[in-house]
């Protein structure tokens, strides 16, 4: 087997479809565009959410609110949750990541103080709880803010 005679799996490639060759291939004179109106013409689209003049749907509903661009989501790990490492382990977002205790870091990662911990661990996130990081000291851990 070699580069020259590789071929695609069965049906998976289909011919394109040749409008405007002639009234034998059923696809000519108005090349499937029918009579008449703006789509048969050259350049003629309607640009997405356009209902005919008929006011859009994004236009009928009502508009309340504001959504902040510049707000920050961080992936939340409860102290708990950190039963899974061992006495003295260092915990960061890739440890968090690679356990599977978080499955993107987003903004950042956050620690909450739900739960207990009966190990010394040395966590660095991005944020962190005044109780989650008690907790954690109280253990005998520590916590670092990056």
């Amino acid at each position: 087997m070699d580069l020259s005679n590789l071929s695609p799996p069965k049906g998976s490639v289909k011919n394109r479809k040749r409008v405007g060759r002639g009234p034998g291939s059923g696809h000519g004179k108005t090349s499937c565009r029918g009579h008449k109106g703006q789509k048969a013409r050259t350049g003629g689209k309607v640009r997405p959410g356009f209902e005919g003049g008929q006011m859009p749907l994004a236009r009928r509903l009502p508009k309340r609110g504001f959504t902040n661009i510049f707000k920050k989501q961080y992936a939340l790990v409860q102290v708990s949750d950190l039963a899974v490492f061992e006495k003295g382990s260092v915990i960061d977002p890739e440890a968090l990541l690679k356990n599977g205790l978080v499955s993107k870091v987003l903004d950042g990662v956050k620690l909450l103080a739900n739960g207990d911990i009966d190990r010394p661990l040395t966590v660095k996130v991005h944020k962190c709880s005044q109780a989650a990081a008690a907790k954690i000291v109280a253990a005998g851990g520590t916590v670092e803010v990056m």
